[in-house]
């Protein structure tokens, strides 16, 4: 009797999680040396860059090599000495830096830099999507290159921390470039960005609730200005009155309510980011024609369209233009303006990012072990796996999850 019910229990317990079962030992990761190049950022008004001496003083002393090509952290006062004394080689020809096994840096490649590129090899940069052309996707495939744009890079809980960072820089520079062209020295209306004692403070109207509102409405505040934020997500609005602390003016796009805050604001912050690649035009030339004279217009969605109908793209050398009688500050890239601070907030990001490739053992585990680095991929070895890419240029597309099976 007690064989049979032994018998019988073992039969029931056998494949249920009671019974020892078989298990692959996990296979320790082998950690690998990067061999990362950083070039020189040559397109208009770029003055950051991708990483800091800092940054590549702990890459070093983890194994790692860092080619910088000559003169690249000029713009963000850091010399080729810096660079050197933490551990880098410095690369006197941009042949030599884009040698590299990962090519690192802020802006996209020109297609003249992607043919310098050895086949088959990695790069990280910007890819900003309204920018490109299929020319440049040709270019990517043809080479057989694992692209990542870090502008889609997510982190582990869902926020693109590249995008978040400059938003934060320039939510809080807005602000204080507004002051800047408010002052008479700028030829503005000569008030204060703010308000003293018996003096009503400065109004601001802030479009959209996003990171660049957030920045730039604690700078406002902590000035004493008197800001209405408009943006048409609840949940954006609410969740922005609960990152500031406190009470202050919201409303959804009510045409009505617009127009008559912006007759009375010194300042208009154009801070709508595109949706589905479509630009939206939230404030029109008539809306503009009836604001105060001498009041400021800065568009920060201008990279992307702009939404403000009289928004034209200016630069850091020409950085204003009048209409209507209202000063436009319409320059893309506001993070630029301190690129130093920029320099660090991306090292801050891509440094550890790369630790943590090296540890997985290179980009390729990289990108299949986590699905938020997976998001910033948009061409692997010479094919699109960007969907939105593939459709918006007519080119063919792969989904990258298919490429997983052959290679683990």
């Amino acid at each position: 009797m007690s064989e049979i019910f032994s018998s019988g229990f073992k039969d029931l317990v056998k494949g249920s999680k009671l019974y020892p079962q078989e298990s692959l030992l996990e296979v320790k990761k082998q950690p690998i040396s990067l061999f990362v190049g950083i070039p020189k950022e040559i397109s208009f008004q770029e003055n950051r860059l991708a990483i800091t001496p800092e940054g590549v003083n702990l890459l070093v002393n983890n194994g790692h090599e860092i080619w910088v090509e000559t003169g690249a952290g000029k713009e963000s006062k850091y010399n080729d000495k810096e660079f050197s004394d933490a551990g880098a080689k410095i690369a006197y020809s941009k042949q030599e830096v884009f040698k590299a096994d990962l090519v690192l840096k802020v802006e996209p490649p020109t297609v003249e830099e992607i043919n310098l590129m050895k086949p088959g090899k990695v790069l990280i940069s910007a890819l900003q999507l309204g920018n490109q052309s299929p020319t440049f996707l040709k270019a990517i495939n043809s080479k057989r290159l694992t692209a990542l744009a870090y502008e889609f890079i997510e982190d582990k809980v869902g926020g693109m921390p590249a995008i978040r960072a400059m938003s934060e820089i320039a939510g809080s520079t807005v602000m204080l470039i507004a002051a800047e062209y408010l002052s008479t020295i700028n030829n503005g209306k000569g008030i204060i960005m703010g308000g003293i004692t018996g003096v009503p403070p400065t109004r601001v109207v802030i479009l959209g609730a996003g990171t660049v509102a957030e920045y730039a409405a604690r700078t406002a505040l902590g000035l004493g200005v008197d800001i209405q934020i408009f943006d048409n997500h609840i949940y954006k609005l609410r969740r922005l009155k609960h990152a500031l602390g406190q009470q202050v003016y919201t409303s959804t796009l009510n045409n009505v309510l617009l127009i008559d805050s912006l007759k009375q604001a010194d300042v208009l912050l154009g801070a709508i980011r595109t949706e589905k690649g479509r630009n939206r035009c939230v404030v029109t030339e008539d809306m503009v024609a009836q604001m105060k004279p001498g009041s400021v217009i800065i568009d920060v969605s201008i990279d992307q369209g702009g939404c403000i109908e009289t928004s034209e793209l200016t630069t850091h050398d020409n950085p204003v233009y009048m209409k209507y009688g209202v000063i436009h500050y319409c320059v893309p890239n506001i993070a630029s303006r301190v690129p130093r601070t920029a320099t660090t907030a991306f090292s801050n990001i891509f440094t550890p990012m790369l630790l943590q490739a090296a540890e997985e053992g290179g980009v390729d585990p990289m990108i299949f072990n986590n699905k938020w680095f997976m998001k910033g991929v948009y061409a692997y070895s010479g094919h699109l796996t960007n969907e939105h890419l593939a459709r918006k240029f007519n080119m063919p597309f792969k989904d990258l999850n298919l490429l997983i099976t052959p290679r683990y």
